[in-house]
């Protein structure tokens, strides 16, 4: 059974269950999938009114996928989801129970990570360490993109224009009364994922360098401090070539210095080349993403 089945079917139980209180509409983002993907959701779209449809023209990757599905949906509240069921439908009752009481954003914590791989887990871990280490504004660990967004957080988020997004520090810069619920994460419904480590180190890199600027900072600051070390010791050779004459060169020293100072250089040149590249892509004024076709209906039941 693939996994849109599955997904549908599941979210229509719980739909079935809430639909006396709340009307819903499951907008679902074809990131420009190349098997049968498009085919089989719009056979339900006909079927269940509440489902749209929106196709891109290729694949755009996650964060802009996710940023069109929240531009398309047109509820009170939205509630990203993946389709692969680690996200589970049932718990979107109680992110509704915390809506209706006033918090304007429900996230949804991973109470654990047993699922994955050990080495996924540590990275992870590594990963929300980091970042919280130097964002600006933290964000909460093991909480990803599920979660629950107030029509007047989602206003919000749409006014930001920029192109290197990353969507879960969006979510936390905007602010807003914020609730916590934990969820155990279950194993994918179906299928494999996609994410191999290169991409998810990409995403990390995204996730750090589209949200600070302190790794800029911090190289300033090691600058700074490597220019007074090496004023100190320039006096001191100085001072000393002055007493008591030059001494032999070494060349292991001269060229543990000149690797070390250039291996910096590089690597704090390869930090401005990261920031440089993201003014350049947010100059260029491009899209986020081109939808090559939307289907939704005029009206949204359940």
């Amino acid at each position: 059974m693939h996994s849109i089945d599955l997904f549908i079917e599941r979210l229509d139980a719980v739909i079935t269950v809430l639909k006396q209180k709340y009307r819903f509409e499951l907008v679902i983002v074809n990131d420009g999938s190349t098997d049968a993907t498009e085919r089989m959701i719009m056979n339900y779209a006909h079927k269940l009114p509440w489902i749209s449809l929106i196709n891109l023209s290729r694949n755009f990757g996650k964060e802009a996928a996710l940023s069109a599905g929240i531009k398309y949906a047109k509820g009170d509240a939205v509630i990203p989801m993946d389709v692969d069921l680690q996200d589970p439908p049932e718990i979107i009752e109680q992110m509704l129970a915390h809506w209706q009481s006033g918090k304007k954003i429900v996230n949804a914590r991973r109470a654990s990570r047993d699922q994955d791989s050990w080495l996924k887990r540590t990275s992870a871990a590594m990963f929300y360490k980091t970042f919280n280490l130097l964002a600006e504004r933290p964000i909460p660990f093991g909480v990803g993109d599920f979660r629950l967004l107030d029509r007047e957080v989602v206003d919000a988020i749409l006014t930001i224009g920029e192109r290197s997004r990353f969507n879960k520090e969006l979510f936390n810069w905007v602010g807003f009364e914020t609730v916590e619920i934990s969820y155990e994460r279950p194993a994918r419904s179906a299928g494999e994922t996609h994410w191999s480590y290169l991409k998810l180190w990409k995403l990390a890199c995204d996730g750090i360098f589209a949200s600070t600027t302190i790794p800029l900072r911090i190289w300033t600051y090691i600058g700074f401090v490597m220019t007074l070390i090496s004023i100190i010791y320039s006096g001191f050779l100085f001072f000393r070539t002055l007493l008591f004459g030059i001494d032999i060169p070494g060349y292991a020293s001269t060229t543990i210095l000149i690797l070390i100072f250039g291996g910096m250089n590089m690597f704090a040149l390869g930090i401005i080349g990261e920031y440089v590249g993201r003014i350049y892509i947010e100059s260029r004024q491009r899209p986020l993403y081109i939808v090559r076709s939307v289907y939704q209906h005029q009206e949204t039941e359940t």
